[in-house]
């Protein structure tokens, strides 16, 4: 059992959660404009939107994506205290929506990979707790990451049952994203996951709804109803309020109900928080 899932908790309405790792612009050809991304950068704003205070992690490039992304962030109240600019190229990824979902045509990680230092565990160690993506690369950096706060690791659709029994022992909450699976398939990874001393494991399911359970109880909600436009940054949006909720204390199927209709917010308008900007990258031909 990883010690960080018994820290003692603090009793406070207002959850200080620390989304380290990946950030994008998310372009879209179609329209020639681009939003601010990534899972860890959608996850603290989602967090602020849900009540907490929230912080982010991560690196960028001196230009004009990187700029999109710290206005975005500033505007939103996330703080940016440990964000690096550094030499490079902003991360970006291409999106085609087709019937509403998201897809992703192309990406390339930029400067978004960085190594965690001594000051930022010092950082983190100042928060309820920290979340990071799988696809921020910082899996070789979890366990340092756990033993400073709760950690939040979304899997996104990794079902490699070794990568989840790696993981899953330093998870506070474990998150995966199921809807191109079975109800039975989903269960195997939350029962791996809790086998393997997930605290708490969460399953989104797209338009079927989600599952969160902590091996003694489970709770459903439905997907809430919208006038789908754009899937993205839905799932980021659905777990930040969970995790919200659950450092709040707050009952589950409250907590799952309240990201319900937050995931549905998101999946009404384009992009994963709002804040377009003509694409810089198109305009210079990349």
């Amino acid at each position: 059992m990883n010690p960080a899932h018994d820290l003692p908790a603090r009793p406070r309405d207002v959850p200080h959660v620390l989304a380290a790792g990946d950030n994008v612009v998310d372009r879209y050809p179609a329209t020639g404009l681009c939003y601010p991304g990534g899972n860890c950068v959608n996850t603290a704003v989602a967090a602020v939107r849900a009540g907490a205070e929230a912080a982010y992690l991560g690196a960028v490039a001196p230009d004009a994506a990187g700029d999109l992304l710290r206005a975005a962030l500033a505007a939103e109240g996330v703080r940016t205290d440990r964000l690096r600019v550094v030499p490079g190229r902003t991360a970006h990824c291409v999106v085609e929506v087709v019937g509403g979902d998201r897809r992703f045509a192309s990406s390339d990680p930029g400067v978004s990979r960085f190594t965690p230092d001594a000051g930022d565990l010092a950082h983190a160690a100042g928060f309820d707790a920290v979340h990071v993506g799988r696809s921020s690369g910082l899996d070789g950096w979890l366990a340092a990451f756990a033993a400073a706060s709760r950690l939040s690791y979304d899997f996104a659709q990794d079902g490699d049952l070794d990568h989840v029994r790696r993981v899953a022992p330093l998870a506070w909450l474990a998150t995966f994203s199921t809807g191109h699976l079975g109800e039975d398939a989903a269960g195997d990874l939350a029962h791996a996951a809790l086998g393997a001393g997930a605290r708490w494991v969460l399953l989104t399911r797209g338009a079927a709804g989600a599952v969160l359970t902590d091996g003694t109880g489970t709770w459903r909600v439905p997907a809430a109803p919208v006038d789908l436009v754009d899937t993205l940054g839905a799932g980021d949006a659905f777990t930040a309020t969970v995790l919200v909720g659950l450092l709040r204390g707050t009952d589950p199927a409250a907590a799952l109900r309240a990201a319900a209709r937050a995931a549905a917010r998101t999946c009404s308008r384009p992009g994963a928080f709002g804040h377009p900007a003509p694409d810089p990258l198109a305009t210079a031909g990349v």
